[in-house]
């Protein structure tokens, strides 16, 4: 017998692994499920089309994400990299990480053929090395849904090291009343899963992200399938900033 829990990472590592390992989508133990996933790219799945967020589009165009020239963006769970090459059109220098090296195959592919350097890393975004941080800009559409609740705690603090002062958090996820488990966060425990995604609520993602200012937070507006712009109402979209002043942030 080993007592080998001494750590808040520990308990978090002890708590992964309560998880069947065939339903773990967020540490390296999935990276075999999403890359079966993108696979065939002729799914017919919304966003495997190369387009980017309406919701990401529309701030951008707004002055919202407060990015200087040639800022730095870290998109996170980037898949096929539709967000992160349409960033790098606007002249941001992105890093995105994905745990699928076919999903990376696809979006260096894109970059490429889109004329745009993005850096592709394989990557659990809890296990990269934020060296380069901060970031201008940190960009979420589809990664947070995946994650059990105790990872929360772990994302938090991923946006307290990546993210600079004054800039912003964008992130779109399952909303309650679309798509995702609406069941209670003990229950994912007791069945070992998390049945395809957690949906939020407003109120939810306003507590999980008070910490920063919200600018915006809504439904994901619908975009037709011959659009140039990804949409889907099943989907929350907001847009947060953290404060200016480090010192200002709410305690942890």
């Amino acid at each position: 017998m080993s007592r080998t829990v001494q750590t808040v990472e520990d308990v978090l590592q002890m708590l992964d692994s309560m998880f069947d390992p065939e339903a773990d989508r967020w540490t390296d133990r999935g990276a075999g499920w999403w890359d079966r996933f993108y696979s065939d790219r002729d799914r017919g799945v919304p966003f495997f089309r190369p387009v980017p967020d309406e919701s990401l589009v529309s701030w951008h165009r707004e002055g919202l994400l407060n990015v200087p020239a040639g800022g730095r963006a870290l998109d996170l769970g980037c898949g096929p990299g539709r967000n992160a090459v349409w960033l790098a059109h606007q002249g941001y220098r992105v890093d995105a990480l994905d745990l699928s090296p076919t999903a990376l195959d696809w979006g260096r592919e894109h970059a490429a053929e889109s004329g745009v350097e993005v850096n592709f890393v394989r990557a659990n975004i809890f296990e990269w090395d934020l060296a380069g941080a901060p970031y201008d800009l940190v960009y979420d559409s589809g990664c947070f849904h995946h994650l059990p609740p105790h990872r929360r705690i772990s994302y938090r603090s991923l946006l307290e090291q990546a993210l600079a002062p004054g800039c912003g958090f964008g992130l779109s996820c399952f909303a309650v009343g679309g798509m995702g488990s609406e069941a209670p966060d003990a229950s994912f425990y007791r069945d070992r899963r998390l049945s395809g995604g957690l949906a939020y609520t407003d109120n939810d993602l306003r507590s999980i992200f008070g910490w920063m200012t919200e600018i915006e937070l809504r439904r994901m507006r619908e975009m037709p399938p011959e659009s140039d712009l990804f949409g889907e109402s099943f989907l929350w979209t907001g847009l947060f900033r953290r404060s200016a002043t480090l010192a200002s942030d709410p305690a942890s």
